[in-house]
Protein backbone atom coordinates (compact mmCIF):
# COMPACT_ATOMS: atom_id res chain seq x y z
CA UNK A 1 0.00 0.00 0.00
CA UNK A 2 1.58 3.23 -1.02
CA UNK A 3 2.22 6.14 0.53
CA UNK A 4 0.19 8.64 -1.96
CA UNK A 5 -2.32 6.31 -1.46
CA UNK A 6 -2.49 6.55 2.57
CA UNK A 7 -2.54 9.87 2.13
CA UNK A 8 -5.00 10.52 -0.38
CA UNK A 9 -7.15 7.86 1.87
CA UNK A 10 -6.67 9.92 4.72
CA UNK A 11 -7.62 13.42 3.31
CA UNK A 12 -10.70 12.01 1.95
CA UNK A 13 -11.86 10.48 5.35
CA UNK A 14 -11.23 13.29 7.13
CA UNK A 15 -12.91 15.85 4.63
CA UNK A 16 -16.42 13.05 4.57
CA UNK A 17 -16.34 13.31 8.22
CA UNK A 18 -16.80 17.08 8.06
CA UNK A 19 -19.36 16.98 5.19
CA UNK A 20 -21.32 14.02 6.96
CA UNK A 21 -21.71 15.84 10.21
CA UNK A 22 -22.62 19.53 8.39
CA UNK A 23 -25.17 17.47 6.14
CA UNK A 24 -26.63 15.07 9.41
CA UNK A 25 -27.18 18.30 11.67
CA UNK A 26 -28.49 20.59 9.09
CA UNK A 27 -31.12 17.54 7.99
CA UNK A 28 -31.87 16.51 11.55
CA UNK A 29 -32.87 20.51 12.47
CA UNK A 30 -35.30 20.23 9.61
CA UNK A 31 -36.53 16.79 11.04
CA UNK A 32 -36.88 18.57 14.21
CA UNK A 33 -38.66 21.79 12.98
CA UNK A 34 -41.26 19.37 11.18
CA UNK A 35 -41.71 17.34 14.47
CA UNK A 36 -42.80 20.62 16.66
CA UNK A 37 -45.93 20.14 14.44
CA UNK A 38 -46.99 17.29 16.58
CA UNK A 39 -45.01 18.21 19.86
CA UNK A 40 -47.74 20.39 21.09
CA UNK A 41 -49.35 18.04 23.75
CA UNK A 42 -48.29 17.21 27.97
CA UNK A 43 -47.17 13.89 27.06
CA UNK A 44 -45.55 14.61 23.66
CA UNK A 45 -42.87 17.85 24.17
CA UNK A 46 -40.08 19.57 22.06
CA UNK A 47 -37.69 17.55 24.60
CA UNK A 48 -39.34 14.29 23.03
CA UNK A 49 -39.07 15.47 19.90
CA UNK A 50 -35.57 16.19 20.01
CA UNK A 51 -35.28 12.54 21.19
CA UNK A 52 -36.99 11.32 18.28
CA UNK A 53 -35.03 12.87 15.84
CA UNK A 54 -31.60 12.16 17.41
CA UNK A 55 -32.51 8.15 17.60
CA UNK A 56 -33.68 8.99 13.74
CA UNK A 57 -29.69 10.06 13.39
CA UNK A 58 -28.18 6.77 12.44
CA UNK A 59 -31.01 6.61 9.64
CA UNK A 60 -29.92 10.13 8.47
CA UNK A 61 -26.58 9.20 8.32
CA UNK A 62 -26.91 6.21 6.26
CA UNK A 63 -28.71 7.76 3.38
CA UNK A 64 -26.12 10.67 3.61
CA UNK A 65 -22.68 8.38 3.20
CA UNK A 66 -23.19 8.84 -0.96
CA UNK A 67 -23.51 12.36 -0.70
CA UNK A 68 -21.04 12.88 2.43
CA UNK A 69 -18.27 11.08 0.53
CA UNK A 70 -18.85 13.31 -2.65
CA UNK A 71 -18.57 16.57 -1.15
CA UNK A 72 -15.36 15.12 0.87
CA UNK A 73 -13.99 13.75 -1.86
CA UNK A 74 -14.54 17.06 -3.93
CA UNK A 75 -13.55 18.95 -1.01
CA UNK A 76 -9.94 16.82 -0.25
CA UNK A 77 -9.35 16.57 -3.63
CA UNK A 78 -9.73 20.57 -4.40
CA UNK A 79 -7.55 20.92 -1.36
CA UNK A 80 -5.09 18.87 -2.72
CA UNK A 81 -5.01 21.50 -6.23
CA UNK A 82 -4.66 23.86 -4.42
CA UNK A 83 -1.39 22.95 -2.88
CA UNK A 84 -0.08 21.96 -5.90
CA UNK A 85 -0.24 18.46 -4.29
CA UNK A 86 -2.20 16.81 -7.12
CA UNK A 87 -0.07 18.51 -9.80
CA UNK A 88 3.10 16.65 -7.71
CA UNK A 89 1.00 13.32 -7.65
CA UNK A 90 0.73 13.31 -11.64
CA UNK A 91 4.17 14.58 -12.32
CA UNK A 92 5.97 11.31 -9.92
CA UNK A 93 3.74 9.92 -12.96
CA UNK A 94 0.41 8.44 -10.78
CA UNK A 95 -1.98 7.66 -13.77
CA UNK A 96 -5.42 8.53 -13.66
CA UNK A 97 -6.56 5.79 -13.73
CA UNK A 98 -4.85 4.53 -11.00
CA UNK A 99 -5.88 6.88 -8.79
CA UNK A 100 -9.45 6.06 -10.08
CA UNK A 101 -8.73 2.63 -8.57
CA UNK A 102 -7.64 3.78 -5.51
CA UNK A 103 -11.03 5.58 -5.06
CA UNK A 104 -12.89 2.83 -6.44
CA UNK A 105 -11.02 0.60 -3.66
CA UNK A 106 -12.07 3.02 -0.80
CA UNK A 107 -15.40 3.83 -1.96
CA UNK A 108 -16.44 0.27 -1.81
CA UNK A 109 -14.53 -0.22 1.70
CA UNK A 110 -16.74 3.00 2.63
CA UNK A 111 -20.15 1.43 1.12
CA UNK A 112 -19.59 -1.87 2.68
CA UNK A 113 -19.05 -0.41 6.23
CA UNK A 114 -21.87 2.05 5.92
CA UNK A 115 -23.85 -1.12 4.90
CA UNK A 116 -23.31 -2.72 7.85
CA UNK A 117 -23.97 0.20 9.74
CA UNK A 118 -27.67 0.37 8.27
CA UNK A 119 -27.90 -3.10 8.68
CA UNK A 120 -27.05 -3.89 12.16
CA UNK A 121 -28.04 -0.20 13.70
CA UNK A 122 -30.11 1.52 11.87
CA UNK A 123 -33.11 -0.76 12.28
CA UNK A 124 -32.83 -0.56 15.90
CA UNK A 125 -32.47 3.07 16.33
CA UNK A 126 -35.59 3.66 13.96
CA UNK A 127 -37.80 0.90 15.65
CA UNK A 128 -36.26 3.05 19.44
CA UNK A 129 -37.79 6.45 17.55
CA UNK A 130 -41.28 5.14 16.67
CA UNK A 131 -41.86 3.45 19.70
CA UNK A 132 -41.10 6.62 21.68
CA UNK A 133 -43.57 8.37 19.43
CA UNK A 134 -46.36 6.11 19.40
CA UNK A 135 -46.26 5.71 23.67
CA UNK A 136 -46.18 9.87 24.09
CA UNK A 137 -49.15 9.95 21.86
CA UNK A 138 -51.57 7.30 20.44
CA UNK A 139 -49.87 4.45 21.88
CA UNK A 140 -50.90 2.51 18.42
CA UNK A 141 -47.56 1.45 16.25
CA UNK A 142 -50.26 0.12 13.11
CA UNK A 143 -53.59 0.97 11.96
CA UNK A 144 -53.47 1.32 8.15
CA UNK A 145 -57.14 1.10 7.63
CA UNK A 146 -59.75 2.50 9.61
CA UNK A 147 -60.56 -1.13 10.43
CA UNK A 148 -56.35 -1.81 11.52
CA UNK A 149 -54.11 -3.93 10.27
CA UNK A 150 -54.48 -7.06 7.70
CA UNK A 151 -52.64 -9.44 6.85
CA UNK A 152 -52.84 -13.20 5.48
CA UNK A 153 -51.28 -16.27 6.33
CA UNK A 154 -52.43 -19.19 4.05
CA UNK A 155 -55.78 -19.18 3.62
CA UNK A 156 -56.19 -17.22 7.46
CA UNK A 157 -56.97 -13.79 6.65
CA UNK A 158 -55.87 -11.64 10.03
CA UNK A 159 -57.23 -8.20 11.24
CA UNK A 160 -55.46 -6.68 14.23
CA UNK A 161 -57.03 -3.47 15.09
CA UNK A 162 -53.96 -2.08 17.02
CA UNK A 163 -50.32 -2.64 17.37
CA UNK A 164 -48.56 -1.75 20.51
CA UNK A 165 -45.17 -1.27 21.22
CA UNK A 166 -44.46 -4.36 23.35
CA UNK A 167 -45.83 -6.49 20.02
CA UNK A 168 -49.02 -7.24 22.06
CA UNK A 169 -52.23 -6.79 19.57
CA UNK A 170 -55.98 -5.38 20.86
CA UNK A 171 -58.74 -6.64 19.17
CA UNK A 172 -57.40 -9.76 16.73
CA UNK A 173 -60.19 -10.71 14.36
CA UNK A 174 -59.21 -14.02 12.33
CA UNK A 175 -61.12 -15.65 9.14
CA UNK A 176 -60.00 -18.89 8.32
CA UNK A 177 -61.32 -20.25 4.72
CA UNK A 178 -61.53 -23.59 3.49
CA UNK A 179 -59.54 -25.13 0.26
CA UNK A 180 -62.80 -24.00 -1.83
CA UNK A 181 -62.19 -20.37 -0.48
CA UNK A 182 -65.23 -20.73 1.90
CA UNK A 183 -65.15 -18.97 4.81
CA UNK A 184 -65.50 -21.89 8.27
CA UNK A 185 -63.65 -20.44 11.17
CA UNK A 186 -63.98 -16.98 12.45
CA UNK A 187 -62.54 -16.03 16.11
CA UNK A 188 -62.36 -12.92 17.59
CA UNK A 189 -59.80 -12.16 20.22
CA UNK A 190 -59.94 -8.71 22.51
CA UNK A 191 -56.08 -8.88 23.10
CA UNK A 192 -53.26 -11.20 22.21
CA UNK A 193 -49.33 -11.71 23.60
CA UNK A 194 -46.41 -13.96 22.36
CA UNK A 195 -45.50 -16.58 24.32
CA UNK A 196 -42.97 -19.52 23.71
CA UNK A 197 -42.85 -19.51 19.91
CA UNK A 198 -47.49 -18.78 19.62
CA UNK A 199 -49.86 -16.34 20.20
CA UNK A 200 -52.14 -16.52 22.88
CA UNK A 201 -55.13 -15.23 22.40
CA UNK A 202 -57.37 -13.84 25.27
CA UNK A 203 -61.33 -13.32 25.58
CA UNK A 204 -61.98 -15.43 22.48
CA UNK A 205 -65.19 -15.60 20.68
CA UNK A 206 -65.29 -18.78 17.95
CA UNK A 207 -67.49 -19.05 15.54
CA UNK A 208 -67.73 -22.72 12.86
CA UNK A 209 -69.86 -22.54 10.28
CA UNK A 210 -71.22 -25.76 9.06
CA UNK A 211 -72.94 -26.74 6.13
CA UNK A 212 -76.48 -26.56 7.86
CA UNK A 213 -75.51 -24.71 10.77
CA UNK A 214 -72.90 -22.38 12.68
CA UNK A 215 -71.78 -23.09 16.31
CA UNK A 216 -70.45 -20.13 18.52
CA UNK A 217 -68.32 -20.76 21.76
CA UNK A 218 -66.81 -18.67 23.79
CA UNK A 219 -62.91 -19.31 25.74
CA UNK A 220 -60.91 -17.17 28.52
CA UNK A 221 -57.50 -18.40 26.30
CA UNK A 222 -56.47 -20.27 22.91
CA UNK A 223 -53.42 -20.75 21.24
CA UNK A 224 -52.92 -19.41 18.04
CA UNK A 225 -49.61 -20.50 15.85
CA UNK A 226 -48.89 -18.40 13.06
CA UNK A 227 -46.66 -17.26 10.91
CA UNK A 228 -47.21 -13.90 11.60
CA UNK A 229 -44.83 -13.12 14.68
CA UNK A 230 -43.87 -10.20 16.16
CA UNK A 231 -40.33 -10.10 14.40
CA UNK A 232 -42.53 -9.57 10.88
CA UNK A 233 -45.22 -7.48 12.66
CA UNK A 234 -42.04 -5.38 13.90
CA UNK A 235 -40.82 -4.53 10.13
CA UNK A 236 -44.10 -2.26 10.19
CA UNK A 237 -42.66 -0.12 13.26
CA UNK A 238 -39.59 0.90 10.57
CA UNK A 239 -39.67 2.47 6.99
CA UNK A 240 -38.41 -0.21 4.42
CA UNK A 241 -35.73 2.13 3.38
CA UNK A 242 -34.06 1.77 6.65
CA UNK A 243 -34.86 -2.43 7.33
CA UNK A 244 -32.02 -4.54 7.73
CA UNK A 245 -31.74 -7.13 4.69
CA UNK A 246 -32.44 -9.92 6.53
CA UNK A 247 -35.87 -8.62 7.70
CA UNK A 248 -36.44 -7.09 4.25
CA UNK A 249 -35.73 -10.34 2.82
CA UNK A 250 -38.31 -12.07 5.52
CA UNK A 251 -40.97 -10.01 4.91
CA UNK A 252 -41.24 -10.09 0.71
CA UNK A 253 -40.82 -14.08 1.06
CA UNK A 254 -43.91 -13.79 3.33
CA UNK A 255 -45.90 -10.97 0.96
CA UNK A 256 -44.86 -13.52 -2.21
CA UNK A 257 -45.89 -16.65 -0.36
CA UNK A 258 -49.33 -15.07 0.71
CA UNK A 259 -49.75 -13.70 -3.06
CA UNK A 260 -49.31 -10.33 -1.25
CA UNK A 261 -47.77 -6.72 -3.37
CA UNK A 262 -44.23 -6.66 -2.06
CA UNK A 263 -43.10 -4.59 -4.88
CA UNK A 264 -41.79 -1.85 -2.32
CA UNK A 265 -40.02 -3.49 -0.20
CA UNK A 266 -38.35 -5.59 -3.19
CA UNK A 267 -37.39 -2.12 -4.40
CA UNK A 268 -36.20 -1.40 -1.09
CA UNK A 269 -33.92 -4.36 -0.41
CA UNK A 270 -32.78 -4.28 -4.09
CA UNK A 271 -31.37 -0.41 -3.00
CA UNK A 272 -29.52 -2.10 0.14
CA UNK A 273 -27.98 -4.50 -2.09
CA UNK A 274 -27.17 -1.60 -4.43
CA UNK A 275 -26.12 0.70 -1.42
CA UNK A 276 -22.24 -0.37 -1.77
CA UNK A 277 -21.59 0.33 -5.33
CA UNK A 278 -22.72 4.25 -5.01
CA UNK A 279 -19.74 5.46 -2.05
CA UNK A 280 -17.03 4.49 -4.98
CA UNK A 281 -18.88 5.89 -7.96
CA UNK A 282 -19.47 9.23 -5.55
CA UNK A 283 -16.06 9.23 -5.34
CA UNK A 284 -14.97 9.04 -9.28
CA UNK A 285 -17.25 11.93 -9.37
CA UNK A 286 -15.05 13.66 -7.18
CA UNK A 287 -11.91 12.73 -8.78
CA UNK A 288 -12.85 14.27 -12.19
CA UNK A 289 -12.83 17.79 -10.37
CA UNK A 290 -9.59 17.93 -8.97
CA UNK A 291 -7.96 17.73 -13.27
CA UNK A 292 -8.11 21.67 -12.82
CA UNK A 293 -5.29 24.06 -12.72
CA UNK A 294 -5.07 25.50 -9.16
CA UNK A 295 -5.12 29.41 -9.90
CA UNK A 296 -7.45 29.04 -12.28
CA UNK A 297 -10.07 29.67 -9.49
CA UNK A 298 -13.61 28.40 -9.16
CA UNK A 299 -13.13 26.06 -6.19
CA UNK A 300 -16.30 27.28 -4.61
CA UNK A 301 -18.20 26.46 -7.33
CA UNK A 302 -17.11 23.22 -8.03
CA UNK A 303 -17.93 22.60 -4.50
CA UNK A 304 -20.71 24.23 -4.88
CA UNK A 305 -21.62 21.82 -7.57
CA UNK A 306 -20.55 18.71 -5.82
CA UNK A 307 -23.10 19.55 -3.18
CA UNK A 308 -25.72 19.86 -5.85
CA UNK A 309 -25.05 16.53 -7.68
CA UNK A 310 -25.05 14.56 -4.13
CA UNK A 311 -28.36 15.75 -3.23
CA UNK A 312 -29.39 15.17 -7.34
CA UNK A 313 -28.05 11.09 -6.62
CA UNK A 314 -30.10 11.21 -3.60
CA UNK A 315 -33.24 12.70 -4.65
CA UNK A 316 -32.78 10.54 -7.79
CA UNK A 317 -32.91 7.42 -5.88
CA UNK A 318 -35.75 8.24 -4.17
CA UNK A 319 -37.54 8.96 -7.47
CA UNK A 320 -36.54 5.84 -9.57
CA UNK A 321 -38.03 4.20 -6.44
CA UNK A 322 -41.83 5.77 -6.61
CA UNK A 323 -41.77 6.05 -10.42
CA UNK A 324 -40.74 2.17 -10.24
CA UNK A 325 -43.44 1.57 -7.94
CA UNK A 326 -46.32 3.38 -9.30
CA UNK A 327 -45.00 2.25 -12.95
CA UNK A 328 -44.55 -1.52 -12.17
CA UNK A 329 -40.33 -1.81 -13.19
CA UNK A 330 -38.38 -3.79 -11.85
CA UNK A 331 -37.04 -3.29 -9.03
CA UNK A 332 -33.33 -3.73 -9.90
CA UNK A 333 -33.70 -1.35 -12.24
CA UNK A 334 -35.14 1.31 -10.34
CA UNK A 335 -32.05 0.39 -7.98
CA UNK A 336 -29.33 0.14 -10.41
CA UNK A 337 -30.45 2.89 -12.63
CA UNK A 338 -28.85 5.89 -10.91
CA UNK A 339 -25.86 4.77 -10.02
CA UNK A 340 -25.13 3.48 -13.75
CA UNK A 341 -26.37 6.59 -14.99
CA UNK A 342 -23.48 8.52 -12.13
CA UNK A 343 -21.43 5.69 -13.40
CA UNK A 344 -21.30 6.64 -17.02
CA UNK A 345 -21.28 10.69 -16.19
CA UNK A 346 -17.80 9.79 -13.54
CA UNK A 347 -16.35 7.48 -16.33
CA UNK A 348 -17.14 10.26 -19.17
CA UNK A 349 -15.74 12.98 -16.99
CA UNK A 350 -12.48 11.41 -16.14
CA UNK A 351 -12.20 10.29 -20.13
CA UNK A 352 -13.17 14.39 -20.80
CA UNK A 353 -10.47 15.95 -18.15
CA UNK A 354 -7.48 13.31 -19.25
CA UNK A 355 -7.61 13.90 -22.94
CA UNK A 356 -7.56 18.18 -22.20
Amino acid sequence: MSTLFRYTTREILGSTLLALFALTALFSFFDFIAELQDAHTDSYTPFLAALFVALNIPGRLYELVPVALLVGGLFAWNRLALASEFTVIRAAGVATSRMALWMLLVGLLLGIAAMLFGEYVTPHAERAAQQLKVRATSGVVAQEFQTGLWAKDGRTFINIRELLPDASLVGVRLYEFDEEFRLRVMRQAERANWRDGHWMLQGVTQTIIGERSTRTAREPDQRWTSAVTPDLLAVLMVVPQRMSIMALRAYVSHLEENKQDAERYRIALWGKLAYPVAAPVMLLLALAFAFRPPRVGGAGGRLLLGILLGLGFHLVNRLAAQVAQLQGWPAAAAALTPILVFSMAAILALWWVERR
